[in-house]
This record gives structure tokens, C-alpha cells and sequence, in this order.
């Protein structure tokens, strides 16, 4: 009877327990859900004077002047794109290195700490990139790199925009070297935890066919692995866009647009940080950078949408 009864009431127990557990895991969904709209809900709300304002030509003006109360977004806009863009050209071939020798090429002995290593990059302060930035990394640039490259690059006609101007150090490639090192924890961490979890037998195939380890990782691991390679790399670059101290302390903070990969410029984020302190509440200043938020959340978005665009062209050309 006891055994009877006990086996009568579990039902009862799971029918009570799996609506319970669904409701709490929709609720954290719908708290996400929450917290988006209501960030971008006061972003575009602060931003509305900007917008009503100035209408299309805030996205398509490069001013940015407190003292006659004339504001643009295009030259944040152009700094953290391609700021963010010359980061993912030189993180994601390193980060696939990094993955890529974690994974198949270094002893037991030694991908265990440089796992660890990488891990704890991506950890570091992103204040302390910035520092590290501003006292080594610039006056690198200034006296090794952006010498020779003006000299030799800047006399070529089709790169002479792109490799002009004063070696001073800072400016957009600089900032984009200093997110390239502090995204490619990430994208390589990904990469990694990817490659590990492919099965080991499509991998033994390969090599039982006689294919190399490049071959393998070519035509086998990054075939299967694409939509998670992916995802790491759309992980670096909303970290890239976002990025704040960091880029302030290299990328000269002046607003000016310039094809010159050594010119100074600016970024959304680290306008938004130098500029907010100064801004008085209910001022078009502030309105402006409220606006710039709302703009670079739309960049994310639709950064976000364009790979998902990617990976469904990707299944469906290999369906």
C-alpha cells in the first residue's frame, strides 16, 4: 500500500515541479528581454532633443561643438567602426592560432598553463590595457612602426592616404591593436572549448585518410565548429565596439575624420565617457551623447543580425 501510494503521488510532484520550473526559466528570459528594451527605451528617450534637433543630419555630420551647441555623430561612429574592425583583422587570425596550438600542435605539459594564460588576459582590467598602451605600445608606435611604415607605405599612391600624416604615436591603428589584444582571449577561449568538443573519431578519420593537421582543421573542425567560431567572434566584437578606457587612452580623442590609419580620432564609448562628466542634466549636450549610446546599440544589433543572416546562409547552402 505504501509502495502504491508513493508511486501514486510522483506524478503529482513532477506535474507540479515542470510548470514551475518552465515559468521561472520564461521569467529569466523575459527579464533579459526587460533589460534590453529598457535600455534602449532610455537611450532613445534621452537622445529624442538630438534627433528632433538636428533629424538625419546628427548621423551625418562630423561637428562636435559644446561652445555653439552643434552636434554630429559620424566621426564617433567612424572611429569605433574602424577601430573595431582593424581589432577583429588582427585578433581572429591570432586567436586561431592560439586555438589551433592549444588544441593540436602543444604538449599536454604546455597547453595547460597557456590555456590558463589566455584566461587570465582576458581578465585583466581594461584600464590596465589602456596604461599599457599609453607607456609602451605608443611610444612604439611612434618611434618603430609608424616611421618606416610612413617612409615606405605612404610613397605607394593607392596607400598613401592610409599611411600619411605625423608618427605621433597614438591614433586608430593603435587603438585597434590594443582591442586586438583585448579581444583575443575571448575569440581564442571560444575557439577552443569548440575544438575540444568535437568528436575525436571525425578527427581520427582524417587523419587515418592521411591528411594533415592543417588539412583536418581546413575541411573537418572549422566546417562543424563554424556556428560557434562565429558566435566567439561576434562575442570580440561587441566587446571591440563597447570598448571604453582602453581606446581613450591611445586613440587621441579628437573629432576629426581622416583615412590616415595614424590619425587621432574617437569613439562612441569613449566620447560618451570624456564628454558625460561635463554635460548638465537636461542640456542638448547630453541629449547628444544619449543619442550616441541608442546609435551604438544599434550598431550592435545590427552587427548581431548580420551573423545570424551568415550562419542561416551557411546551413541552408549545406543542407
Amino acid at each position: 500500500m505504501t509502495t502504491d501510494a508513493s508511486l501514486a503521488g510522483a506524478p503529482t510532484g513532477r506535474s507540479w515541479g515542470d510548470p514551475a520550473f518552465a515559468g521561472i526559466v520564461r521569467a529569466c528570459g523575459l527579464v533579459v528581454l526587460l533589460l534590453i528594451g529598457g535600455i534602449i527605451a532610455v537611450m532613445l528617450a534621452g537622445g529624442r532633443q538630438a534627433f528632433s534637433t538636428f533629424g538625419w543630419g546628427f548621423l551625418s555630420s562630423s561637428a562636435w561643438n559644446p561652445v555653439l551647441d552643434h552636434y554630429g555623430a559620424l566621426t564617433a561612429v567612424f572611429g569605433t567602426v574602424v577601430t573595431a574592425a582593424i581589432g577583429l583583422v588582427v585578433a581572429v587570425p591570432l586567436a586561431f592560432g592560439v586555438a589551433f596550438c592549444l588544441t593540436e600542435m602543444a604538449p599536454a605539459w604546455l597547453s595547460g598553463p597557456l590555456g590558463i594564460a589566455v584566461e587570465l588576459l582576458a581578465a585583466v582590467p581594461s584600464i590596465i590595457f589602456g596604461m599599457w598602451g599609453f607607456f609602451v605600445i605608443v611610444p612604439v608606435m611612434a618611434h618603430d612602426i609608424q616611421p618606416p611604415l610612413i617612409h615606405t607605405l605612404g610613397h605607394v599612391r593607392l596607400l598613401h592616404p592610409f599611411f600619411s600624416g605625423a608618427p605621433f604615436g597614438t591614433g586608430l591603428l593603435t587603438a585597434g591593436l590594443i582591442l586586438a589584444v583585448m579581444v583575443t582571449p575571448f575569440i581564442a577561449a571560444v575557439m577552443r572549448d569548440v575544438f575540444n568538443s568535437m568528436p575525436p573519431v571525425l578527427k581520427e578519420s582524417a587523419y587515418g585518410l592521411g591528411s594533415t593537421r592543417w588539412d583536418v582543421m581546413r575541411q573537418v573542425v572549422l566546417p562543424w565548429s563554424r556556428t560557434a567560431v562565429i558566435g566567439g567572434i561576434m562575442l570580440g566584437l561587441g566587446r571591440a565596439l563597447g570598448e571604453t578606457m582602453a581606446v581613450t587612452f591611445v586613440i587621441g580623442n579628437t573629432n576629426r575624420i581622416s583615412a590616415s590609419l595614424f590619425s587621432p580620432g574617437n569613439t562612441i564609448a569613449s566620447l560618451i565617457a570624456l564628454e558625460f562628466p561635463e554635460s548638465p542634466a537636461g542640456s542638448l549636450k547630453l541629449s547628444a551623447l544619449l543619442a550616441l549610446g541608442f546609435i551604438l546599440m544599434v550598431i550592435s544589433f545590427v552587427t548581431l543580425a548580420c551573423s545570424r543572416l551568415l550562419l542561416r546562409a551557411g546551413r541552408t547552402a549545406r543542407h
